[in-house]
């Protein structure tokens, strides 16, 4: 068996190992590959999937890599609860060479193809493998032509060096982060920040900017902007809360096509404009975790130490 056999073999209990990248095997070159980032829970897959949904609607032809164990990176588009992974038919089958694209591949609302990569069992193996061996089991098969834009949505943020696999490979070049005027969403946002740092100069990849998914914190917009050009880079978007989300949600559909027509489906329609038309890709500089407390002090997300103390001592009083 060839190393390139070897490499493509996939056990799902197999423990954690270091991957060494290839080259991208890319039909064209003018293929953008994005991805998006950002803290579990903050709405990530549900922004994405709306989002890529008006960019398929402006005749752009996108593939969706999920790159999550949970495999739910594709529901809206595919109306289902998850489809089948290409780790989980490796796992039955023992190889990645048996399982066949199509079987893995699926179309959904407006033609955007959809894969999961899957992952191990819970507790064991590493996911970040798993991304990897899919992407490019993807890539050798010929999932990558006939298309404008390839989109990853990633797990949570990049502590896990799995989890970045796509920024380290060099597969995702433009990294977006959904946040929100929370402080984990934002700490989140820096660390992310600061994984794209990392493999800026070695890979090429950049930041392509902020999507604020709104959570009505007070002064929303104005913290994540001055949090953007603290990282060197812009709030891409602020994308207001609106419950028509979570109803289309519920019906397993994306905005745009539940109610093409609302305010919120154009809103989704502006980010991938703005996504489209991007050429303001930069490198992050990521700040340090004593300053982005000052940022949060400075707009009342936090208490300073010299306040809590306060706070604190006068509890303290009346409970006495």
């Amino acid at each position: 068996m060839s190393n390139d056999e070897l490499r493509l073999r996939f056990n799902a209990n197999q423990p954690n190992q270091t991957i060494t990248g290839e080259k991208s095997i890319m039909s064209e070159d003018k293929i953008r590959q994005i991805a998006f980032y950002g803290k579990g829970g903050i709405g990530k897959s549900t922004t994405s999937q709306n989002t890529l949904a008006a960019m398929a609607e402006m005749g752009q032809r996108i593939l969706i890599v999920g790159c999550d164990p949970k495999a739910d990176s594709t529901r809206l588009m595919l109306h289902s609860k998850a489809q089948t992974t290409v780790l989980h038919l490796a796992a039955e089958r023992g190889a990645v060479e048996d399982i066949e694209l199509e079987e893995v591949m699926l179309t959904g609302f407006r033609n955007v193809r959809c894969v999961e990569s899957g992952g191990p069992e819970p507790g064991v193996g590493c996911a970040g493998r798993g991304i990897i061996t899919a992407i490019n089991f993807l890539e050798e098969n010929g999932a990558y032509q006939d298309l404008d834009f390839v989109s990853y949505d990633v797990l949570g943020d990049v502590v896990c060096g799995g989890f970045a696999m796509p920024i380290r490979e060099g597969k995702a070049q433009e990294i977006y982060i959904v946040t929100s005027g929370e402080m984990m969403a934002m700490y989140a946002a820096n660390n992310i920040a600061r994984g794209v740092l990392k493999y800026a100069h070695s890979g090429g990849v950049r930041l392509g900017g902020l999507i604020c998914n709104s959570r009505n914190t007070d002064r929303e917009i104005e913290l994540i902007e001055t949090l953007a050009a603290r990282l060197n880079t812009k709030m891409i978007h602020y994308v207001p809360r609106d419950n028509i989300v979570q109803h289309a949600e519920l019906r397993r559909m994306t905005v745009n096509e539940y109610a093409p027509d609302s305010n919120q489906s154009n809103e989704y329609r502006t980010l991938a404009k703005k996504i489209i038309n991007n050429n303001d890709l930069a490198i992050p500089t990521p700040i340090e975790m004593e300053e982005l407390e000052e940022l949060l002090i400075e707009f009342g997300i936090l208490e300073s130490e010299e306040n809590a103390a306060k706070l604190i001592a006068t509890q303290d009083a009346v409970k006495k």
